[in-house]
């Protein structure tokens, strides 16, 4: 796989990462409680703070813009390249 694939797959990964952690945070929260419930016990009941969920969906809010402006900055690599690579062949038909 080419780091061009590799790159827009991190990227469409992030965002829909970034979304879901926006969107549904409680899922983040259990998944970290059922990681740390496998080493201690009473994990279950711990609660997460309407702060911790509040950062969460910043951080996927984060995330998901980040996706988001590699995908555009990758888009307009290709633009640029693909307009230089034709001032080229229009440069050496001159």
């Amino acid at each position: 796989m080419n780091s061009e694939n590799c790159r827009k797959s991190g990227a469409s990964w992030a965002i829909a990462q970034g979304l879901l952690t926006a969107l549904v945070p409680q899922l983040s929260v259990k998944l970290f409680t059922l990681l740390l419930g496998t080493n201690f016990e009473n994990a279950g009941e711990l609660r997460a703070k309407p702060a911790y969920l509040r950062q969460l969906r910043a951080v996927g809010i984060g995330l998901a813009a980040s996706g988001v402006a590699s995908l555009v900055m990758e888009a307009v690599a290709d633009d640029a390249d693909a307009g230089a690579d034709a001032d080229d062949d229009t440069a050496e038909t001159a």
